[in-house]
């Protein structure tokens, strides 16, 4: 029987995906400090390509330097060198693979050292302060995504992805943990979705109707008094009636405290109830990334119906080739770190620093002490935010 990862899809735009393994968006943190790819970031995407992944999704690409979530994090807007980004478009197209450019606004969450985080609403919690946006700056939203999006296609790129999970500023909106607003756009899930359906509308006014727009929705923010999962399909059903290509299905809120969905010890997808319940609603080819730790799990999952593609993140840290191996019938699954002790932050700095020796082309260090890893992801941070400011200026 043919292996469901290896069928082709073709998305609504006529854009076919040559498999069905996506690697999923991540924060690698490989930007320059000024916004721009840079070469050791070019080898990554190239070699997830070369690994065999259908499509690769650049995490957190913003369409201005003002709310960023890292320092590290690219930007694409007027004043960026965009020969520089169609290099990034070229290496990481490699073997028929697709590039998009999760586009991002960590908006309360932005980094602080480099920016002054705004939400939807003014909150004063411990670890998470931010101003509320004034409805001219929200109203600028929409056109920023959509111009970001314009230059990714002349660039090269393949599509976007528009960022509404875990805790950025398009999820702010739609959870009532950050939303307190009592206007337009709060209140009701159809005025917490408006942001985002506004900003699906002029990105794909903006470019060429052969353009990938998906769209990435949290499927709760597992947090109390967050994002329900019954609010969030009712996203998914408004979904089914725009332009978009995709949907990406994942969990999780980067809210001060909470523990990140990825770092759970599950044993399998940890959204797969939530997709069955969306694919009731809508007709949009179903991504679902978080919790898959083995080929069995993916191919269940492709051959339930459910779902269209399976997003992975930190497999593909650990095994940048898998997809070519499991295509070659190599039955062997990532083996996954253990830590006895996690600071907040650790596991992800330790995949963070491990993308980085995969982009530098050196071997991980063996890091039993996350604690060391979490220090060095720190600096690294520290340093790039003196370039940013630099840069772009306080």
């Amino acid at each position: 029987m043919e292996n469901p990862l290896f069928r082709p899809l073709e998305l609504p735009s006529g854009v076919v995906l040559k498999n069905r393994i996506a690697k999923s968006a991540m924060s690698d943190s490989l930007g320059d400090g000024t916004g721009h790819p840079t070469k050791a970031q070019n080898w990554l995407y190239r070699r997830w390509a070369e690994g065999g992944v259908g499509v690769s999704i650049i995490g957190e690409v913003q369409a201005q330097p003002g709310y960023a979530q890292k320092p590290g994090n690219l930007v694409l807007d007027d004043n960026a060198n965009l020969d520089r980004f169609r290099a990034l478009a070229r290496q990481g197209a490699a073997k028929g693979s697709n590039l998009w450019l999760q586009l991002g606004h960590a908006g309360a969450l932005a980094f602080a050292p480099t920016s002054t985080p705004k939400g939807p609403s003014a909150l004063d919690l411990p670890g998470l302060k931010c101003a509320a946006l004034t409805d001219d700056e929200i109203h600028q939203i929409p056109a920023q995504f959509a111009r970001t999006a314009k230059l990714a296609e002349h660039a090269g790129f393949g599509g976007v992805q528009i960022h509404a999970a875990h805790g950025f500023l398009l999820s702010q909106f739609l959870s009532p943990l950050f939303n307190k607003r009592c206007d337009d756009y709060g209140g009701s899930i159809a005025n917490r979705m408006r942001l985002l359906l506004e900003t699906i509308g002029a990105v794909r006014t903006e470019v060429g109707p052969g353009f990938v727009v998906a769209v990435k929705l949290n499927a709760t923010d597992q947090l109390e008094g967050g994002l329900s999962e019954d609010d969030a399909l009712a996203v998914v059903t408004a979904l089914d009636q725009t332009k978009i290509d995709l949907i990406d299905i994942s969990g999780g809120t980067y809210f001060p405290g909470a523990k990140a969905a990825s770092d759970g010890a599950g044993g399998g997808p940890y959204f797969m109830n939530f997709a069955k319940r969306a694919r009731k609603v809508t007709t949009k080819p179903l991504m679902l990334t978080g919790g898959f730790k083995t080929r069995a799990q993916a191919e269940e999952a492709l051959n339930s119906g459910v779902i269209d593609i399976v997003g992975l993140a930190r497999a593909l840290v650990i095994e940048p080739a898998l997809p070519d191996l499991w295509q070659r019938g190599d039955r062997h699954d990532p083996v996954f770190p253990r830590f006895d002790h996690a600071p907040a932050g650790g596991i992800t700095a330790w995949y963070t620093m491990r993308l980085t020796a995969l982009a530098g082309r050196v071997e991980m260090p063996e890091f039993d002490d996350l604690d060391q890893v979490l220090s060095a992801y720190e600096a690294r941070d520290a340093d790039r935010a003196q370039i940013w400011l630099r840069y772009f200026g306080a």
